[in-house]
């Protein structure tokens, strides 16, 4: 699969011991400097190219690899926040063969490899896998929560051989959301995994409605409320979700038809952190609003999608001067078309969770067979 991320690796700093592995190189946080949108662009499309030989491709059959040979069987410890999904087939699905997935605890001395999904074991509401476990087997960390609703970190030092979340740097790495190229070597299989992103059109430049923000977990020291309560002051943002409003009837529930009602979303991420950009920023995109992003730089985001597709908060020294650029666009259609002429080059994939992700551990576990390192600074890495 692809991502709009740099992928030019650079030699992992003491997360393991044994191996060497590699891991990106994180730079402070720069504001934007005035390069041409030209310019800008060119330079992601090719980190985008570059990303595409480095990324592990579900949709690409692997090749020279005998199945019987290198098969295998992958235990799903628990299923996340205990909440029961089918297993997929990956070869049917992902064209990724060899994998025997299970949810059978009675597989564990057998099994390759163990998913552990960090909430339910730093709750409580399961243990770990019993010690000492078997010869070679791999223990994969998963989580898609930021650092701060990440607890007991310490707990788990040198327990995992593996770790899997959204951070580009992860052993195995699976965003929330990616861009593929047109024409790249996933097109024949998009109409199954991705969302073809349509060019703007007289319609889409003139949606009736302004900015809307859905959202569920709301806190007073949350910075992305702070912002609402000043961002509001200005003009009329339309808030929904169990923090607002139902979605309306007409929606059928769906954030995606929602928000393509409206010229611009707010994807505000409840914490700040290091490639934590969630399904906030994809529904957005999905909708053909431009998203308004509050989270990492914008040197992070555009790892992922181009300079203009999205309007950083950072961008404005004032909230004020953010509205007042949000009533501008709305007001010059040919300048808010900047923001959104990049779509007809690409599709849009959101991994499903959690079939997807399955799959890629025992894709990258059937790659890794042999190895026995262990993770020993998980809460370092993952709060860094």
């Amino acid at each position: 699969m692809g991502a709009g991320a740099d992928w030019r690796a650079a030699p992992r700093e003491d997360k393991r011991s044994g191996l060497s592995q590699q891991r990106k190189c994180v730079g402070p946080v720069l504001r934007k400097t005035c390069f041409s949108v030209c310019v800008a662009t060119a330079g992601f499309v090719l980190l985008l190219g570059v990303s595409l030989l480095y990324l592990p491709d579900p949709y690409k059959p692997e090749q020279f690899v005998p199945e019987e040979k290198h098969a295998v069987t992958l235990l799903i410890w628990t299923h996340p926040f205990g909440r029961y999904r089918k297993l997929p087939n990956c070869s049917a699905l992902y064209q990724i063969g060899g994998c025997t997935l299970t949810d059978d605890v009675h597989v564990y001395p057998q099994a390759d490899a163990v998913v552990i999904h960090h909430r339910d074991v730093a709750t409580g509401t399961a243990d770990l896998p019993p010690e000492p476990r078997p010869l070679e087997q791999k223990w994969v960390w998963m989580n898609y929560e930021s650092p701060s609703h990440t607890s007991g970190l310490w707990r788990f030092e040198g327990v995992y051989n593996l770790t899997m979340t959204y951070r580009t740097d992860s052993d195995i790495f699976l965003p929330y959301g990616y861009l593929l190229p047109r024409g790249s070597k996933t097109e024949g299989l998009k109409d199954r995994f991705a969302h073809p992103l349509l060019a703007p059109s007289r319609s889409h430049l003139l949606r009736p409605r302004l900015v809307a923000w859905v959202v569920s977990n709301w806190s007073e020291s949350h910075a992305r409320v702070a912002l609402y309560h000043q961002l509001r002051r200005y003009i009329r943002v339309d808030v929904f979700g169990r923090a607002g409003r139902p979605l309306p009837e007409d929606s059928g529930g769906s954030v995606v038809r929602l928000v393509g009602r409206y010229q611009f979303y707010l994807a505000l991420e409840n914490s700040q952190h290091t490639d934590y950009i969630t399904e906030k920023l994809w529904n957005a995109v999905r909708a053909g609003a431009v998203p308004v992003v509050l989270g990492p730089s914008r040197q992070n985001y555009e790892r992922f999608l181009p300079p203009e597709a999205f309007i950083h908060v950072d961008d404005f020294p004032t909230v004020r001067g953010l509205a007042r650029y949000l009533l501008m666009l709305r007001r010059n259609p040919a300048r808010l078309r900047r923001h959104l002429d990049w779509r007809g080059d690409y599709s849009l994939h959101q991994p499903a969770f959690w079939a997807e992700h399955y799959c890629t551990v025992c894709r990258a576990v059937r790659r890794t067979r042999g190895r026995a390192d262990s993770v020993q600074d998980l809460t370092r890495w993952f709060h860094s």
